[in-house]
């Protein structure tokens, strides 16, 4: 029973992490701030998908994680260099 609140509570407070960081995703100052906000919002698809992972008892989808992390780490590592290059 506590499994299940436990499940429940992390996947509420991810839902409003992935709200605040929406917000500084699409409202943003900068552009820096937009890249940081899509890599934090990658970051809690992945801690979704693990919480999905543990409440169906599927270790599969730890292969997808590990993708999901190498690419936005990429992806993450280009925009900041396209960014650099494009203000000097």
């Amino acid at each position: 029973m506590i499994f299940f609140w436990v499940i429940s509570i992390g996947k509420g407070l991810l839902l409003v992490a992935f709200i605040f960081a929406g917000y500084r995703l699409f409202r943003g100052p900068t552009r820096t701030d937009q890249i940081i906000a899509l890599d934090l919002v990658a970051a809690q698809v992945m801690g979704m998908i693990v919480l999905f992972s543990i409440d169906h008892g599927q270790p599969l989808y730890i292969d997808l994680i590990i993708t999901i992390a190498m690419i936005s780490f990429l992806s993450a590592i280009a925009l900041v260099k396209y960014i650099e290059k494009r203000y000097l």
